[in-house]
């Protein structure tokens, strides 16, 4: 157990230390593309070099780091809960005839984005007349057990945190049928909000400022939030293992993996434009909720290009976009008969970004390097037009 602990601790430290390393480079480099992606890529590339010149050298290396792989996928979905948590602070300003419309735009965005995404990647393989194989067996973690267990945000932090982990924790429990309809990462964020609520209540401090101090974004005063958020990039460098172990299967069905994702991206974005026209949403508010499909720091980064984007409305919009993908994502995929983990990998990212790679890789691993590579494609074109403005 001492040994297993140690090799977490190692294993999870260079992967974070990596993920700091390459955030500072770029920084002083003054570069835009995400250094996480960048970082996977490179790891990936390294992964396959190894196996075509000294085999025995990649499995040591994919062995070494699988104790850091299945913490990040035990723990993934609980990395994407502080925007959820503090979501109230950034829709309270939002006109209800205006967050209607955008509601209408998301959910149906989604679905409709998820569609094309899946049989885009369906179509593309009968065109090329390419027979889907057996994907890699994937680990799954273990279920969770009761054993696993200054400043105005660092008294508030131990409690926030723990709400946030039990109520992830109390959701993982839930019956199969009842996660179906509610995630566990909603179980997650509603008991970080109900901390928050009785913690400003019996503090006499209120829950707006409660939640100000979960996700303070500040590196010298962390809120809970920012711990679990510290993870995120460590998330994306994660992925490339996954993508080496399926690379067979990648470079197999290539055609319908880069096409549908394309197709998706397009399609997202012209549609929600044309939506946001046609029930005479605000150009602004518009605006906001272009970059629905994609992460979070993408998105914001995309919206700041325009002047009069609602950057809070952004953030907000991509985390709902994502939790609904997440709670209804396996019942949709299911309902459409998309059975191979190519299209449910392709159609889940495409449409829900991280919280929807999140939600599903934690029940179908085979098809999470299908959907790290689905966010990374749709990640790398919204960064090119965010860089060519």
């Amino acid at each position: 157990q001492v040994f297993g602990v140690i090799h977490l601790a190692v294993s999870l430290g260079l992967i974070l230390a990596v993920d700091k390393f390459l955030k500072q480079a770029f920084v002083a480099a003054a570069i835009k593309f995400p250094s996480a992606l960048f970082g996977m890529f490179c790891i990936f590339s390294v992964l396959i070099i190894l196996d075509s010149t000294v085999p025995a050298a990649a499995t040591a290396f994919v062995s070494f780091f699988v104790p850091a792989f299945m913490f990040i996928q035990r723990w993934l979905p609980l990395f994407y809960v502080p925007s959820l948590v503090v979501l109230p602070l950034a829709v309270k300003d939002i006109p209800a005839a205006s967050g209607a419309k955008i509601g209408l735009i998301l959910v149906g965005g989604w679905l409709a984005t998820f569609c094309v995404a899946g049989y885009a990647a369906i179509a593309v393989r009968k065109a090329v007349k390419t027979e889907l194989v057996e994907a890699e067996p994937m680990g799954k973690p273990a279920p969770f057990s009761l054993k696993s267990l200054g400043t105005s945000a660092r008294t508030c932090l131990p409690f926030l945190l723990a709400a946030s982990v039990l109520g992830y924790m109390v959701g993982s429990g839930l019956p199969p049928n009842v996660k179906k309809v509610f995630h566990p990462i909603i179980c997650c964020a509603l008991s970080a909000d109900l901390t928050a609520f009785a913690f400003g209540y019996f503090s006499r401090s209120g829950l707006e400022p409660v939640l100000g101090y979960y996700l303070t974004k500040a590196s010298s005063n962390p809120g809970a939030g920012d711990i679990l958020m510290g993870f995120l990039e460590s998330v994306i460098l994660s992925f490339s293992f996954s993508m080496f172990k399926q690379r067979k299967l990648v470079k197999r069905h290539a055609a319908e993996i880069f096409t549908s994702v394309i197709i998706s991206t397009l399609f997202s974005l012209y549609s929600t434009a044309f939506v946001g026209r046609l029930v005479q949403l605000e150009p602004s508010l518009t605006v906001s909720i272009l970059p629905r499909c994609i992460t979070v720091a993408l998105a914001l980064s995309i919206v700041s290009l325009f002047d009069g984007a609602n950057s809070s409305l952004t953030a907000a919009v991509v985390v709902l976009t994502g939790l609904v993908g997440a709670n209804f994502v396996q019942a949709t995929l299911d309902k459409l008969s998309f059975r191979d983990p190519i299209a449910r990998g392709i159609a889940t990212a495409s449409s829900a970004h991280r919280l929807g790679t999140a939600a599903l890789s934690a029940k179908e691993p085979e098809a999470l390097p299908f959907c790290a590579i689905a966010y990374a494609l749709n990640a790398v074109r919204q960064s090119l037009l965010a860089i060519v403005g």
